[in-house]
């Protein structure tokens, strides 16, 4: 069973992968769009993408990919969202100018983001990719706001931890079966996970449902 997921490691949306199926290789791709794609070409059995936080409100654009690429939902993981400001090793809170991370993940740490003099607030596509981009330049005057993992996958080390607003903010993992694709003539099963971030009660795990058998004359 392979996942694709946005991001890359240490993003929030492998974790996810990883509580649906800690042994599936996962597959990291940069845009929510080729999430989608992977999982309908059949690149990948599943797919993790994010729909909704309860601080930074609904991801709209999942929802109209749900749409276009009629994926529907097969089940739901929930995990912690916690992020932590990460920096390289020897950086130090006084002389940060610069602030990396996904728009949500900026929302979520509003209040933490305007205790802050003097610097600036960098949205990106991902927040593991936030601190991979400090890693790889080298910036000392930056930081990503990301995960305990993409620290430890980047080599970057905390200067402030748990900086989210709401400290049981959640991941829910909804988890979808996309319909038949016509193209597809031979027997088989398609299913799709995806994940959302709102906070809630926290699962243990979830049930794999199972895609309905298609008769090859039906497509």
């Amino acid at each position: 069973m392979r996942i694709a997921y946005q991001g890359e490691p240490g993003a929030f949306s492998e974790a996810a992968a990883r509580r649906i199926s800690p042994d599936a290789p996962l597959i990291a791709c940069r845009t929510f769009e080729e999430v989608f794609a992977s999982v309908e070409a059949g690149s990948t059995e599943y797919g993790v993408v994010p729909i909704e936080n309860s601080i930074g409100g609904s991801i709209h654009r999942n929802y109209d990919l749900l749409v276009e690429h009629h994926l529907p939902i097969v089940g739901e993981v929930e995990l912690p969202v916690v992020h932590h400001l990460l920096a390289l090793p020897g950086a130090s809170m006084d002389r940060l100018r610069r602030v990396y991370s996904h728009p949500q993940a900026l929302a979520q740490c509003e209040r933490f983001l305007r205790t802050l003099t003097g610097v600036e607030i960098i949205a990106t596509y991902d927040t593991a990719g936030s601190a991979k981009l400090v890693a790889d330049e080298r910036l000392e005057d930056a930081a990503a706001i990301a995960s305990a993992r993409a620290g430890e996958v980047f080599g970057l080390t905390p200067l402030a931890s748990s900086v989210q607003d709401f400290h049981d903010n959640l991941t829910p993992v909804p988890r979808h079966r996309p319909s038949f694709v016509q193209r597809q003539r031979s027997r088989q099963d398609v299913d799709c996970v995806f994940a959302a971030q709102r906070a809630g009660r926290a699962v243990q795990g979830a049930e794999r449902v199972r895609a309905p058998r298609h008769r090859s004359d039906e497509a």
